[in-house]
């Protein structure tokens, strides 16, 4: 028998695709990776500083101080209390034990109303503590006459500093000196009529630095100023013995 003829394969159109061979799916591309950011370089300068651990400091610092002051104050408190208790610390007791104006002239010119005086001042000092020696530095010492709100001042002197021993009453003596000291006309008569009659009232002032002596250790001094008089002549000579003011801190006045 006869074969039969072949048929002609038919060209296949371009672009066709045949349903029943899988396709195979082109491979995706790699994702590009992400350019990595940079930070930019800052100047020394520029970068912050640790503060934490310098604050952290500063206040250990601060709260040591503050500890160490606190320990000292109650340390002093302690050691003064024991000193009191057990010395009983006093103050000296001053008397203005003599006053004595060997020359006081007024004299009235054409130009004016001059004063030359001298004056001799004995202060007599008792120290009443019975186990502590005192000491005083020099004593710078002002004398004045006349009523209390505007006195004529007669000069100043000085006392070198001493030693006074326990239980012991000592006295210092000075000097001063006034020399054609101009004065008002009205206060010149009114201070010669009063030196005439032994009326004139006169005060002493007087200032020093006080300290006390424990077995050989000296503890101070304090400022004080002594404010002794407040009498007249006339009271003076009739044997008044006025007792001085002790004035230290600017507000503590011991009589």
């Amino acid at each position: 028998m006869a074969e039969p003829p072949l048929k002609p394969v038919l060209q296949k159109p371009p672009g066709f695709r045949d349903q029943n061979i899988p396709t195979q799916s082109a491979p995706k591309p790699k994702p590009k990776p992400k350019p990595v950011m940079r930070t930019p370089l800052l100047p020394q300068s520029y970068h912050p500083k640790k503060r934490r651990s310098s604050r952290a400091c500063c206040r250990s610092c601060c709260c040591f101080f503050c500890v160490l002051i606190l320990i000292l104050i109650v340390l002093v408190a302690v050691a003064s209390a024991i000193f009191y208790l057990w010395f009983l610390p006093k103050f000296p007791v001053f008397h203005l034990q003599s006053f004595r104006i060997p020359r006081f002239n007024v004299t009235v010119k054409p130009d004016g109303t001059y004063l030359d005086a001298q004056t001799l001042i004995r202060v007599e000092a008792k120290n009443p503590n019975g186990k502590l020696s005192l000491f005083y530095k020099h004593i710078d010492v002002n004398v004045k006459v006349g009523p209390k709100p505007d006195p004529t001042d007669l000069g100043s002197g000085k006392v070198a500093g001493f030693t006074q021993k326990k239980s012991n009453t000592t006295s210092f003596k000075v000097e001063t000196n006034v020399k054609n000291q101009l004065v008002d006309d009205g206060e010149g008569a009114k201070l010669k009529a009063s030196f005439k009659s032994k009326g004139l009232v006169v005060s002493v002032e007087a200032r020093t630095g006080l300290g006390y002596i424990v077995h050989g250790l000296k503890i101070g001094p304090l400022g004080v100023k002594l404010l002794c008089g407040g009498v007249s002549l006339k009271g003076l000579e009739d044997g008044k013995i006025p007792k001085c003011t002790i004035n230290t801190l600017k507000w503590i006045n011991i009589h």
